[in-house]
């Protein structure tokens, strides 16, 4: 069993709300050191939680996890849908304390007898019309749309804080298929992502990518060339009202 550390002078007595994790953040530092040589961003939205790493000299994919969340006062707890450094961890939850100083995050548990503490701070809560959790369920060709039902196999994009990251995983499984993720505006029908780490080929980081998109009854149309050139028609739906897990 895990157990929660709590140190005296990060604890707050207001009750921290998942509304304040919503956005991007960046960790600056894990157990005490600096973060000079990895990138992690990590996304928050609906109740969702993704984060992409990558060598920050050399742009190569470190690694990615993410999954539901939930948060009550300091207690925080992770569920992984999808995890790299260690597929084991899908489907299980991990219980941390979670604090909030200076507009920063501070996480901390102990794991397999070691001491664990992480600090982010906060890159961006902008939102626009694409800012939710998304799971594609459709795609089209030649005027023929394909619907795709999102089970143990899927592919999520989460956009908050002008940041994004799309993964397709199986969390039945615990295969993880890739990931990327980056910046991007979306502003009059015109959606830009720029990437910063890609799992399957990272030449492709600095790369900027436009789509055009549209929300028709709360679901992302997003059409374009995607990142080997080939012309895409997506149709993403909200991940809350999409996703049912088969329980």
């Amino acid at each position: 069993m895990k157990k929660i550390l709590i140190f005296p002078f990060l604890f707050l007595t207001g009750v921290v709300f998942s509304q304040n994790l919503q956005g991007a953040w960046k960790m600056t530092h894990q157990n005490g050191k600096a973060m000079t040589d990895t990138e992690y961003i990590k996304i928050y939205q609906d109740g969702y939680f993704s984060f992409g790493a990558k060598e920050t000299s050399t742009n190569k994919f470190v690694s990615a996890g993410g999954g539901p969340f939930t948060i009550k006062d300091n207690l925080y707890q992770e569920m992984m849908d999808f995890y790299t450094l260690n597929p084991e961890m899908v489907g299980k939850k991990t219980d941390f304390s979670l604090d909030m100083v200076d507009g920063k995050i501070v996480i901390s548990t102990e794991m397999e007898g070691k001491q664990l503490v992480e600090i982010w701070t906060k890159v961006s809560d902008s939102k626009d019309d694409l800012t939710n959790n998304w799971v594609i369920t459709g795609r089209k060709s030649d005027n023929e749309t394909s619907k795709i039902t999102p089970g143990a196999r899927r592919t999520i994009k989460i956009l908050s804080g002008g940041r994004f990251q799309w993964i397709a995983f199986n969390s039945e499984t615990k295969e993880f298929s890739g990931t990327g993720g980056g910046t991007y505006t979306a502003e009059n029908g015109k959606y830009t992502e720029k990437i910063e780490f890609f799992s399957r080929d990272d030449s492709r980081v600095g790369a900027s990518l436009e789509f055009t998109y549209e929300v028709i009854d709360g679901e992302w149309h997003h059409s374009g060339l995607s990142s080997t050139g080939n012309p895409i028609y997506e149709i993403w739906s909200a991940y809350s009202k999409a996703y049912n897990p088969v329980k």
